[in-house]
């Protein structure tokens, strides 16, 4: 069990210190800000839709490095989904995190590195705040999404 700790953690610190997607995407069909007042992470996701399919996503921001690999692994993941497939995914990864309901850990692949946030609630809030931000973007929701 301890292997697999490892192996988590260095997919964590791997996508923290060199992110995948970060970058703006110009002409974005939709993009949406978050902010964690309570440690202070903020970022932008930026989507490109072909119809109702992701067909890029991308995101810049400043904060922690739980924060910025979930943002990281989320552009991975959602690339090709449908806009239902997408928020399956967020709720299966925000039970993940949160440890409500069924374990999806099976069915989520790199993103079950995320699944010992549940042992520390206040980190949850870092590790979601781009799927919340991701959730704004598909909706075209204005202003800043808050943790809070």
């Amino acid at each position: 069990m301890n292997d697999i700790a490892d192996l988590y953690q260095e997919l964590i610190i791997d996508h923290s210190s060199r992110p995948r997607n970060f970058r703006p995407i110009g002409g974005a069909a939709s993009s949406a800000e978050g902010y964690n007042p309570l440690c202070g992470d903020k970022v932008k996701v930026y989507l490109q839709m072909d119809g109702d399919v992701v067909a890029d996503a991308s995101f810049l921001g400043d904060g922690c490095a739980i924060s910025k690999a979930s943002a990281s692994l989320m552009t991975e993941s959602i690339k090709g989904k449908t806009r239902a497939e997408v928020e399956k995914l967020f709720s299966e990864f925000h039970d993940l995190v949160t440890g409500a309901g069924d374990s999806h850990s099976g069915r989520l692949g790199k993103l079950a590195a995320f699944s010992g946030l549940r042992e520390f609630p206040t980190r949850v809030k870092c590790g979601t705040l781009a799927w919340h931000t991701l959730r704004a973007a598909l909706k075209h929701e204005a202003g800043v999404i808050s943790t809070e």
